[in-house]
């Protein structure tokens, strides 16, 4: 592995940009992978979790307006600006060096009229906007955990209340991190238990799907013809997350229950 870049931060771990086998990594004070991009298609979702956090569009599937807390390498918000061209994307990243590595590194473009990265405090930002965003994706790491101020019961509620009426989030869970039951239990609570859980394949990361009323269609036949639309449209495996959801998902009359 070799290390392209070092910088230090004013108030966080050091961004560290590593190549490896075609493919380039950011860090963040320590090993762990916060973002990848495959040299050679730099615009696919190289990490499975970020693919599988779109299954938002299983939900919503036109969204006029996202919002993005947690940049990291951008992959998810240059996909979303390639190939959702009638979304509004609002990404909020509190540490401007770690917005300089994803346009400087991995290719994050310019805001334009679809596209604002703000260098604001996520959790504030959520928040001074109710009522204001379709989908909400909450991807929010240090070296070592999730944020706690993106995993307070008050920041769950906020997330809520951020929400239009049938909008949803998606928040990045680690599914072996002893606190993943609890920050389940307040997701649920705070969306009045209505909530899916996807896990990655090859990954301890599980997509919390959150939602505000009024819920979505989640008839598996509905959703199964919706997966296999989007896997056409998109070349990614939607069938195959519905599969999994229903694996961990509680399913009465052949739909989820949320």
């Amino acid at each position: 592995m070799s290390f392209l870049s070092r910088r230090h931060a004013r108030a966080c771990a050091t961004v560290e940009i590593s190549e490896r086998n075609g493919v380039r990594y950011l860090h963040l004070g320590g090993p762990a992978v916060q973002s990848a991009m495959r040299l050679k298609d730099p615009f696919a979702l190289e990490l499975e979790y970020t693919r599988a956090i779109l299954a938002f569009l299983l939900f919503v599937p036109e969204p006029r307006d996202i919002a993005l807390i947690g940049l990291g390498g951008g992959s998810l918000a240059k996909y979303m600006h390639r190939h959702l061209t009638t979304s509004r994307l609002t990404a909020l990243e509190i540490h401007a060096e770690v917005v300089a590595a994803a346009r400087g590194y991995f290719l994050l473009p310019q805001d334009d009229e679809r596209l604002s990265v703000r260098t604001e405090d996520g959790a504030a930002f959520v928040r001074a906007h109710p009522d204001s965003q379709d989908v909400l994706l909450v991807d929010g790491y240090d070296a070592k955990r999730i944020v706690e101020d993106l995993a307070s019961p008050e920041f769950y509620r906020a997330c809520h209340a951020m929400l239009r009426p049938g909008g949803v989030a998606a928040f990045n869970l680690w599914g072996s991190d002893a606190y993943y039951p609890r920050y389940h239990d307040r997701i649920a609570r705070a969306f009045g238990e209505h909530t899916l859980q996807l896990p990655a394949e090859k990954k301890g990361n599980v997509i919390v799907f959150a939602f505000r009323k009024p819920l979505p269609e989640t008839r598996l036949e509905h959703l199964e013809r919706s997966a296999e639309g989007l896997e056409a449209l998109l070349g990614l495996e939607f069938p195959a997350f519905v599969a999994r959801m229903r694996q961990w998902n509680p399913v009465s009359e052949n739909a989820f229950i949320v």
